[in-house]
Order: C-alpha cells, then structure tokens, then sequence
C-alpha cells in the first residue's frame, strides 16, 4: 500500500507540474504574440458590421443584459440587497475584450459565443452599463485547446488572428457607432494583451488618443519605467495618478497579501532591465481606504477556489454577485521589476462575514500561486472603476465645456 500511495503521490505532482507549465504557456503565449505575431491563420474575415458578431451592443437582450443585483454584506452580517440600475443615456463607450474563456475543440475560437464568453461579460462587463454604452465583440481568440496543443509541442493558436478580429471590430466601431463619442478601453489577461497592441498601433500619436478617456487593463503585464507612469509598453500614454485625469491607463494583476507572486512568476515581474509591471489602484485614485469589491456568488468560476460562506449564518443570498464593504484593502507593492495590487482581508473576529474569498486558480486543489488573484482580478474593484469611469467622464465633460 505505501508504494502505491507513493506512486500515486508523486503522479499528482507529475500532473500538478504539467498543469502549471500548461498555465504559464498561455500567458507567455500572449506576452509573445503581443511583440511578435505570427502569420494569421487562412479563415473567413468576420464582418462586425453584422450584429451577430458581437457579444454585446447597446439596446439589446444580449448577454449584458442579465441579472446584475448585488447582495451587500455588512460587516454586522446584514444583508440588504442593491437591485442594478444602468445609466441613463451616457456619453461615453466602453469597448470590451474579454479574457482566455473558449473552450472551443480548435486552435482558435469560431464566432460563435459560448457560455464562458457570455459568463465573462456578465461577471467583468455588463456592471459597466452604469457608465458607459456597451460594445463587446466576439473574436478568434487562443482557446484552452491551444495550451493543451503548445504542452505536447504542437503548434499553438494564433494571436495574430485574435489581435486582427479585435483590431476590425474596434475599427467597426469606430465607423459605425462612435460618431465622435470619447470611449474607454477595457480587457483582461488575453483581452488586454489584444488592447496593448491596439493602443500602440491604432491609438497612440493619433486623433483617437485625445478621445480614449482611459485603458483599463487588468490581468497582463504592462510596463513602465521603475518610478516612472510612461514609457515601457506606452510611450506616450501614461499610468492614470488622478480621479480627474483622461487619457491614462489603470492596470495591475492582483495577488493575495498572503501569498505574494513567487520569483519568476509570470504576472507581476517585468523581465526587461529598468522596466516594472505597472499598479495603479483605482480604490486610491479615489481616496477609497478599502476596494469596492463586487464578486460572483460563487467565486470566480469553475478553476477558481471558491470562496467560504459570506456570512456565517443569516439569510441564504439570492442575488448572483455579493459586495462586502470595508472587508478588503488593496496596495500596490513590489520591488525591482515586479509590481502588483496586493489584496488584504481586514479579519475581524467580531464580524460574521468570511475572511476567505477564495479566487485562486486551483491545479488538482491547489493554488497556483503564480496566478495569484487572476480570476477576480476585475471583480476586486469594479465599484471603483465604474465610480472612476465616471468621474473622469464628468472631467472630459467640463474641459470641454459640455457639462451642466
């Protein structure tokens, strides 16, 4: 018995090994294919002036219009539910890319939307309708497949590919639906890594760059000088420092303040001489001690570690996303080429709510700690970014002369 609890021991490490390389070659394959794309792979170019290639547009049932409301939990273990409102009328865009979802059996995905594309717009996305219109278009992203394919030294997706669908839909967008609008930028993980590029290409140096009001690009290493909020993957976009400001970037990848990135991890270390991965807490941006946290129920989803029960005893939520004031603080920490938003529970043993919201990316029930908080890495602040979106739209307003 003890030989083959032996064997099989050291075969979960064999597969826990695996599974973390299968992980790392997703985001080296996006850190890769953002500064040097392959050829695209032959396919039928989508047509986004077609409706059916977007997940979601404004005035639709798409799916970001899905149930948004939000049980808060006091720190007394009430809970009073917040239903959802959007915003009436506003006068900005956001134009969303979402993050590594398709579980498509191909190197990249079809057009054809899945359950996780429309998961990620409900859990990232859809809140933002308090600020902004809604566009959200499906593209040929790497999928889970491609992991599977680069582990056994198989050729993996294309994200040139993924990169020229979003650049085609923006460009859409733009032609068809902006009429002159400012509009903000927003990705995670493979998302952002698409936004990265586009920026550098599309929006830098152009007209464009005066109306993008920001970039929110959460889940990928963007770089700047050490001490620095331009230069690196921007040069002349810089880190956003002000509730007030317009045109900047607010971008980190988040990690447990008990677990922080491990040496070499793939999220939080630059790996350029003289370069860092840039944090901008957008909690502080606003004079917010502690982060505005809006999570899925449920946690971050099916790899995620789910998080404990919210409140020890009480009524059961209804709601599918849960808030927890004044529960959780971020700060952004590191030190040489490292950088990212660490999250601290504020544990108290006088309040019911549950120190543990899970998150991690969980590999045969372990985290994986180069991953940090990667699955809720949106969800840690999205009151705040919402808050923050609008806030700089009412400063874009009055420069220009438009507010009341």
């Amino acid at each position: 018995m003890a030989g083959s609890c032996n064997t099989s021991s050291a075969s979960s490490r064999r597969k826990s090994r695996r599974l973390t390389v299968l992980f790392g070659l997703l985001a080296t394959l996006l850190l890769a294919g953002s500064s040097a794309p392959e050829p695209a792979a032959a396919a039928h170019e989508p047509d986004y002036a077609d409706e059916a290639n977007w997940l979601c547009r404004p005035g639709r049932n798409d799916a970001c219009h899905t149930d948004l409301d939000v049980t808060e939990v006091k720190a007394d273990g009430t809970l009073t539910v917040r239903p959802f409102a959007p915003a009436d009328d506003p006068a900005l865009d956001c134009f969303y890319v979402y993050p590594t979802i398709s579980a498509d059996d191909a190197p990249n995905s079809d057009m054809v939307a899945g359950e996780g594309e429309a998961r990620m717009a409900a859990q990232q996305f859809a809140r933002f309708a308090q600020a902004c219109r809604l566009y959200a278009p499906i593209y040929r992203q790497v999928t889970l497949r491609s992991l599977r394919a680069g582990l056994m030294g198989r050729p993996g997706g294309s994200t040139e590919l993924a990169y020229q669908d979003v650049r085609a839909a923006f460009e859409a967008y733009l032609e068809n639906d902006n009429r002159g609008r400012p509009f903000v930028l927003f990705g995670h993980s493979q998302g952002t890594a698409m936004l990265t590029r586009l920026i550098q290409e599309d929006v830098e140096g152009t007209p464009l760059q005066e109306r993008m009001l920001s970039a929110i690009l959460l889940g990928y290493n963007v770089l700047v000088p050490k001490n620095g909020v331009m230069g690196g993957s921007f040069h002349s976009v810089p880190l956003c420092t002000a509730a007030d400001e317009t045109g900047c970037v607010v971008t980190y990848v988040s990690f447990p303040a008990s677990t922080p990135p491990p040496p070499g991890a793939v999220f939080a270390y630059a790996g350029t001489p003289g370069l860092t991965v840039a944090c901008v807490n957008p909690a502080s941006l606003l004079g917010r001690t502690t982060l505005g946290a809006i999570i899925p129920k449920n946690g971050g989803g099916v790899a995620a570690r789910p998080p404990a029960p919210w409140v020890a005893a009480g009524d059961e939520i209804a709601t599918p996303f849960v808030s927890v004031p004044g529960l959780l603080r971020g700060d952004c920490a590191g030190e040489g080429d490292s950088g990212y938003l660490t999250v601290t529970t504020l544990a108290d043993p006088g309040d019911p709510r549950s120190d543990d919201i899970g998150g991690e990316v969980l590999v045969f029930n372990r985290p994986l700690t180069g991953w940090g908080l990667h699955l809720l890495d949106v969800n840690l602040t999205q009151a705040d970014l919402i808050a923050l979106v609008n806030r700089q739209a009412a400063a874009y307003a009055a420069r220009r002369g438009e507010g009341d």
